[in-house]
């Protein structure tokens, strides 16, 4: 893997010091820091060499982080950013997502499991706690409703069931016995959807379905929990 400049953005500076601990020896080299977002876009802005990488705890998660968060992400659309948090907060995560994070992690991560998610954001993957996704779903508060974008997208019923299987992580033998249909028949209309909201793997499509209120309504067709990279 090649050398992943990484910028820190943590309130938290003894945080910070670990996290410049955690990453020698590895890719990821960090080659500046700040406490908020407010001084870190600035600092990005102002930096030699541009961060491959941006990892930032959002402080309250409101209007103006993510107004900067999305600044961040147009000034430099090259930036992968990954929200690396304490709290478990929906809201946090839908902005976050809205505003073009590329991943939402717990700092209580293991530290294997985090290299392995920034690999995988630096390969164009997403990536996302199961137990936040499924608070997203089941646990859902009034601020997160949104009306669902799937008509305009074109998706069929059948095609909605199966965006929900995924956010349950079910694999394409479940949703096939769930949905009394045939295993090449899921293969089909998952390759559909997938084209549909542009997205190239199914972790990519329960974002999608997070990001757009799919799992708002009931799903009788799935218990809906949400599946990581």
């Amino acid at each position: 893997m090649d050398p992943v400049n990484v910028f820190l953005i943590d309130a938290n500076k003894l945080f910070r010091e670990g996290m410049k601990r955690l990453f020698e020896n590895t890719p990821f080299k960090v080659m500046g820091e700040a406490g908020t977002l407010r001084e870190g876009v600035p600092a990005v802005e102002a930096a030699g060499t541009q961060p491959d990488l941006v990892l930032i705890d959002l402080i309250n998660g409101g209007e103006d982080e993510a107004d900067q968060l999305r600044a961040l992400r147009d000034g430099h659309p090259g930036i992968r950013v990954v929200i690396l948090t304490t709290d478990l907060c929906t809201r946090r995560l839908s902005g976050a997502l809205g505003a073009g994070a590329h991943g939402y992690l717990m700092k209580d991560i293991a530290c294997e499991a985090l290299m392995q998610s920034l690999k995988l954001v630096m390969m164009g993957e997403k990536v996302f706690p199961t137990h936040l996704a499924e608070l997203l779903i089941n646990g859902r508060s009034e601020e997160l409703a949104t009306e669902v974008p799937a008509r305009r997208k074109g998706l069929s019923q059948r095609e909605i069931q199966i965006l929900r299987c995924l956010l349950n992580g079910n694999s394409n033998k479940m949703i096939a016995n769930h949905l009394h249909i045939t295993e090449a028949t899921v293969k089909v209309h998952l390759k559909s959807l997938l084209r549909k909201i542009n997205a190239s793997n199914r972790t990519q499509a329960a974002i999608w379905a997070l990001n757009n209120g799919i799992g708002d309504q009931p799903a009788e067709a799935a218990g809906v929990s949400a599946n990581v990279v």
